[in-house]
């Protein structure tokens, strides 16, 4: 099942559990994993696109190897809160992923790769070793964001 609330996807859920964080984009696929007791995300690997079977293939492999029980999927809104292609792209990947079984949640990402970005300049990282990071750092963001909300919820 897929949802964009957070009580749904926890009601979803066992007591606990992996968590994966998706920041899907066009050339890659950032991810990040959560401790079973929901407490931190942590980035995790980094995927270059190819065709969508490959990139399942490596995902499901990483969420089978970390015995993940539930994918949380950031959505790329415009600031308005309004869908954008990226947004309905997004939403496809995660109706390729539903027939895993698990639940997926569709978490609002609209700020992660600014604050993350920003993050990383105060850290004084490169640019070049930014480039290399973002998108699974991003995927911690999200993941980390979500992850919350299922906490205080």
């Amino acid at each position: 099942m897929i949802t964009t609330v957070a009580a749904d996807f926890r009601a979803l859920l066992p007591h606990g559990g992996r968590l994966i964080g998706l920041d899907v984009g066009t050339k890659t696929v950032g991810t990040a994993l959560a401790d079973a007791g929901w407490s931190y995300a942590s980035p995790a690997i980094l995927i270059r696109r190819t065709k969508f079977t490959a990139d399942k293939a490596a995902i499901t492999a990483l969420m089978t190897q970390q015995s993940v029980v539930g994918i949380v999927i950031g959505l790329p809104l415009n600031l308005d809160g309004t869908d954008s292609p990226r947004t309905q792209s997004t939403r496809a990947f995660a109706r390729n992923m539903d027939d895993l079984g698990l639940p997926i949640l569709l978490w609002d990402e609209r700020w992660s790769t600014q604050a993350v970005e920003r993050q990383m300049i105060a850290e004084d990282i490169s640019r070049a070793k930014r480039a290399e990071r973002i998108d699974k750092i991003a995927a911690s963001y999200i993941l980390q964001g979500a992850i919350d909300a299922l906490m205080m919820g």
